[in-house]
């Protein structure tokens, strides 16, 4: 790794147990004595040659926003079956049902290319603070300071991707205590050899979905493709299997009770780093609120997907993503309130300004705090609004593509470092790939149906509230005859949701756009217009964030007196665990481990507890092979841990302290879902993926010889021999 500012000073590493997704710089801040006490096996600096800025960690990558883990070198990659399942749509048509049958490559020219998925291997981290905050003018004011930041941004990742087949990012720490710049290759060609059928990968469905016990095979497989001479590339026929440096080799004697393991990964976004008035905006408005919209948007995606096979397969994708952030919003909800987190937060808070009332070098700190609170107020006041903007262009899909290929329109006129970053030239082949694959996840009577919904509730806005462009388009009161039939209008009238027309729109100037007369482009542009000044107005919420919130943060690190671990990111963090059940309530213990045998008591034969038939057969002859865990008499399915997780964690590897594969994280615990605002350790737990449950489907299911010896699981021709 290159230059790298700590965040802070790693001491009394005992206490960092179980709490904390610590960078892999920080990794070797540990005392390796207490490392090696808690089971690692492998010296530190095997995860991480700070050096050569890479090490073990390196096997962990990013995958479309989950994470992965090579584990062989001719470029395989497992993940979650949830993180793989937009390639499983897009090859599925009623007729070949991908989604419900699962997937197996019997060689590698059988395996399906994955539009739009990308893998990134990360290759090194630099600290850019300096660089960052010099680049702000002298006396700039909030807004001035934001673009000021995000230019600077924009020039380190341009100069850092200079490089071919290179990914590049800065990433802020704390609010703005610290600016880091991730250098990774970015892998564009990757295939799907191996899911899960549906009632493996989902078995539980939602129900089950964050509970405990769990009974889920959320795995798939997948591998990475380069050019011959090994450079990335993007997806050809020529291709060859990518060669990864680092991969996680299976460990087929699985885990015990009480294990040490590591979970690495990219988790997303924590916030126990807020105020405890903006926890509290969460819990009482913003939580309610996504189970109230969300709620309704699934019921009609699930109703209008019930009238149409098609139609099913097209929302399947949407309705997944909505019942999964439905349910989490309810788990945060219920976290929130077990836990007191709010009421934690405001004492906690109470006892640093205390503190900092004593000492004269945080007197900063309170103030920042002091207009901190003042800018949640002001925050408060467009709530609604901006939510409800944010869900039309969101989860809508007809509105959505037509304020992308507005705002595609208005960006491309301008020089690229002065566009927005979604917008700028690094990131068109990735829109261009959402116009197309959006196309797939297009079922008009449904997108419909949403959009009304919208709109009815837009048009319930208080008087400071209004979105100009749906008073205009549909008036200011909710009429439901008249608003159908306008939005019918829309959509008859409209080559929006046309691809090739939509693919040629993309290229067009907004003048070109403008003469297009497309109804639904045109409420896309005036829609787009008050997108543009809610950027603006966030921009300058941001630049007074990072003025304010790092003078806070110092305060509260000096005031802890230990290590306190930054907040997720999507960088690459490894957390520290151990094998554990848990007690959620009074007279209730759960062990760790579950098994074979509890998938098929749960078994009814109807959806989510269907068991597919050729997994119950094996399970009912007792066809275990070598994958029985002699302590549970049984192939063990899924177990907990410890671990530190988070959304973006989804996929991440768990692994032994020899540095082998023993799980594959995939979700928490319902008592632990509020784990995103304060750790407890008494119900912090992950559920992971046993291998040998994995290993156990591609033995003694699926028969897939090749891959099993490609994983050197088997004995038997060489990996790349595999046909």
């Amino acid at each position: 790794m290159k230059k790298t500012l700590l965040l802070l000073s790693l001491v009394a590493a005992p206490a960092l147990a179980g709490e904390g997704k610590w960078t892999p710089q920080q990794v070797l801040e540990l005392d390796p004595a207490w490392l090696k006490a808690q089971g690692l096996q492998v010296p530190p600096t095997r995860l991480w040659d700070p050096k050569r800025g890479t090490g073990l960690l390196a096997g962990a990558v990013s995958v479309n926003g989950c994470t992965g883990a090579f584990i062989a070198e001719t470029g395989l990659v497992i993940t979650n079956h949830h993180c793989v399942f937009p390639i499983l749509q897009e090859h599925s048509t009623p007729q070949r049902d991908l989604i419900t049958q699962g997937f197996l490559a019997k060689g590698r020219e059988e395996e399906l290319p994955g539009q739009g998925s990308r893998i990134h291997v990360p290759r090194s981290f630099t600290d850019v603070t300096k660089e960052m905050y010099a680049a702000v003018p002298e006396g700039a004011d909030d807004l001035t300071r934001q673009k000021a930041l995000e230019r600077k941004e924009k020039e380190l990742v341009a100069e850092c991707e200079k490089r071919p087949a290179t990914r590049c990012r800065v990433a802020s720490f704390d609010g703005g205590v610290q600016f880091v710049l991730s250098d990774s290759v970015e892998l564009a060609d990757v295939r799907l050899v191996y899911a899960p059928p549906r009632g493996v990968g989902e078995y539980g469905g939602d129900e089950d979905n964050w509970t405990w016990p769990r009974h889920t095979g959320d795995f798939s497989i997948i591998r990475a493709y380069s050019a011959p001479d090994g450079s990335a590339a993007k997806y050809s026929a020529q291709n060859v299997p990518y060669k990864a440096e680092f991969f996680f080799p299976l460990a087929t004697e699985g885990v015990k009770p009480d294990d040490f393991v590591m979970v690495l990964g990219y988790p997303g976004t924590t916030f126990r780093a807020l105020l405890a008035e903006d926890m509290a905006e969460r819990q009482s408005r913003f939580y309610p609120r996504v189970i109230d919209v969300y709620g309704e948007l699934i019921r009609i995606l699930e109703e209008e997907g019930e009238k149409d096979p098609a139609g099913k397969i097209a929302v399947a994708s949407n309705l997944k993503a909505m019942r999964n952030r439905y349910k989490n919003s309810g788990g945060q909800l219920a976290g929130l309130k077990r836990g007191r987190i709010v009421q934690k937060q405001r004492e906690s808070e109470a006892a640093v300004v205390a503190w900092a009332e004593k000492r004269k070098e945080h007197a900063g700190a309170l103030s920042a705090r002091a207009e901190l609170l003042s800018l949640q107020a002001e925050r408060a006041k467009t709530f609604e609004r901006e939510f409800l903007l944010d869900t039309v262009r969101g989860a809508v899909k007809a509105p959505g593509l037509a304020v992308m290929l507005a705002r595609l329109s208005q960006e491309r006129a301008k020089p690229d470092l002065e566009r927005r970053p979604e917008f700028m030239e690094r990131e068109l082949p990735r829109l261009a790939d959402r116009l197309e694959r959006e196309q797939k996840n297009l079922f008009t009577a449904a997108d419909k149906r949403m959009f009304l919904a919208l709109v009815r509730r837009a048009q319930g806005l208080g008087a400071g509230e209004r979105i100009a462009a749906i008073d205009k388009y549909f008036g200011r009161t909710y009429a439901e005859k008249e608003v159908s039939a306008k939005l019918d209008a829309l959509y008859a009238n409209t080559k929006v949701l046309e691809l090739s027309e939509r693919q040629k729109m993309a290229g067009e100037t907004e003048a070109q756009l403008r003469a297009r007369k497309d109804p639904l482009l045109d409420f896309g542009l005036e829609l787009s217009a008050e997108v543009v000044a809610l950027e603006e107005q966030r921009d300058r919420r941001a630049g007074a964030n990072v003025r304010l919130m790092p003078q806070w943060r110092r305060a509260v690190m000096a005031h802890a007196g230990k290590p306190v671990a930054p907040d997720a990111n999507s960088t690459l963090r490894v957390s520290f665990a151990k094998v554990k059940g848990y007690a959620p309530r009074d007279g209730a213990l759960y062990t760790p481990q579950t098994t074979l045998a509890g998938v098929m008591e749960k078994h009814t034969g109807q959806a989510p507890f269907a068991v597919p038939e050729k997994v119950a057969a094996a399970a009912e002859a007792k066809k275990h092979g070598p994958w029985v865990d002699k302590r549970l008499k049984d192939v063990p399915v899924n177990f907990l841990a410890d671990a530190d997780t988070t959304g973006g964690n989804s996929g991440s590897p768990t692994v032994n302290g020899k540095g082998q594969l023993v799980g594959i994280n995939f979700d928490r615990v319902w008592e632990n879902v509020a784990n995103d605002f304060g750790y407890n350790p008494d119900v912090a737990r992950n559920v992971n993926v046993d291998v040998r449950y994995v290993l156990w489907l591609l033995d003694q299911v699926e028969d897939a010889d090749g891959l099993l010896r490609e994983l050197g699981v088997r004995k038997g021709p060489k990996a790349q021999e595999r046909r």
